[in-house]
């Protein structure tokens, strides 16, 4: 005899599961870990500050 399946369990299941298919693909598209943010903003704070220091006063 075959297994009996619940229609509405296997239907939020698949869903699911396309669910996190989908985040998996936009987070290799999109997605950067915190070290990498982290980095690229001390990189900015630190050319914005070299910047600053170059800067003639206006007096």
């Amino acid at each position: 005899m075959s297994e009996i399946i619940n229609l509405r369990r296997a239907r939020k299941q698949r869903q699911r599961l396309d669910k996190e298919l989908e985040a998996q693909q936009n987070r290799q598209l999109h997605g950067r870990t915190k070290a990498e943010r982290k980095q690229d903003e001390a990189t900015r704070e630190l050319a914005a500050a070299r910047l600053d220091a170059h800067r003639l006063k206006d007096d």
